[in-house]
């Protein structure tokens, strides 16, 4: 059965990308969020496999929504993903419970190495 991934990024473009990676290589795209605040919602609502989230958004950051989602399901997993030059962030992120990292711009073999890795 193939793994419902929620991608979360403030970037239409990004979640695209994302999107069509996954898609391609038999993943199914369970829903997309443009900030954390909704990456939170629509977790409740469709309870992924995994979560693709991005560090830098409006309204909730990544770290903040990964952290509510670990309190409302201690074994989400999620994949944080963001821009270069953020290794405090990526620190964060792993404490709080993020199964890896993925730097953008996204290479498509690294993103199915983090996913196979994360959810098999």
């Amino acid at each position: 059965m193939a793994k419902n991934i929620l991608i979360c990024d403030d970037a239409a473009f990004m979640r695209m990308m994302i999107k069509d990676i996954l898609t391609k290589n038999g993943y199914n795209v369970a829903g997309e969020a443009e900030n954390g605040k909704v990456a939170v919602e629509k977790y409740a609502e469709v309870k992924p496999d995994l979560v693709m989230m991005d560090i830098t958004m409006p309204e909730m950051d990544g770290i903040q929504a990964l952290k509510k989602i670990k309190e409302s399901d201690p074994g989400a997993t999620v994949i944080m993903c963001s821009a270069m030059g953020q290794q405090a962030m990526v620190i964060e992120s792993i404490q709080s419970g993020a199964k890896d990292f993925i730097v953008k711009p996204f290479q498509a073999d690294r993103v199915l190495e983090a996913v196979k890795k994360a959810v098999g």
